[in-house]
């Protein structure tokens, strides 16, 4: 369970909610797949829409109005993502991550970071890394792994071989299965680094499995 002094919950809070009004502002707006103004053509713009998984009783409740929208800037050596969400739970913990495919199974997944929204459902998340057509993960023989975590889905000692699969999706899950329950969607997933997440909130859906919007990202060398 995360923890933190008052007065840093506060500020944490305010800073949260001054960067997701921010976004809004500027993403709201914004068409899925336009592109920006800036004519470098290394900048996409697209929508995060609800999981499949979800349950009709979620969709129609709590989760009824929950979307994301995501901006991508190349910025040569690394990708700066900006990504907005609104319409979920408020004061609530989310795990974000890259993915193969949107939907569940999702294929090779990595952790990326966290996302908390206000108390008026609102989160904001910034993340710079390599979020474009050349993202993957690749194994060339199978390793052992350190096993940290043990519990329903405990760490596997063992890492597996594989040649590259490009990671061209994004998703969002409940980094509580409590959270998700309260929300509707109850479950139990290894979506958050101690292997003890909720349910998968948002994706990028909209995309084909095969043609996830990492893939249209080209970077600035390019």
């Amino acid at each position: 369970m995360k923890t933190k002094p008052k007065d840093l919950n506060r500020f944490v809070q305010w800073k949260t909610a001054v960067l997701a009004a921010a976004a809004v502002a500027v993403l709201a707006a914004t068409p899925a797949l336009a592109g920006d103004n800036d004519n470098d053509g290394d900048d996409l713009k697209f929508d995060l829409v609800p999981s499949k998984g979800l349950p009709d009783g979620a969709l129609k409740g709590a989760l009824k109005n929950a979307h994301g929208r995501v901006k991508i800037e190349s910025v040569g050596p690394v990708e700066i993502m900006n990504v907005i969400v609104w319409g979920l739970p408020p004061n609530t913990d989310f795990d974000f991550f890259v993915i193969q495919v949107p939907n569940k199974p999702f294929g090779l997944s990595w952790y990326q970071g966290d996302i908390e929204t206000n108390r008026n459902g609102q989160g904001y998340g910034r993340f710079v890394g390599r979020f474009n057509i050349e993202s993957f993960i690749v194994s060339l023989q199978g390793v052992p792994a350190p096993v940290v975590f043990r519990n329903a889905f405990p760490d596997a000692a063992l890492g597996p071989m594989s040649g590259r699969i490009h990671t061209y999706h994004l998703g969002l899950w409940f980094n509580s299965p409590t959270d998700g329950a309260k929300a509707g969607a109850p479950g139990t997933t290894p979506f958050n680094g101690e292997g003890d997440a909720g349910v998968q909130v948002l994706n990028t859906g909209e995309f084909p499995d095969l043609a996830g919007p990492l893939i249209k990202v080209t970077t600035s060398g390019n």
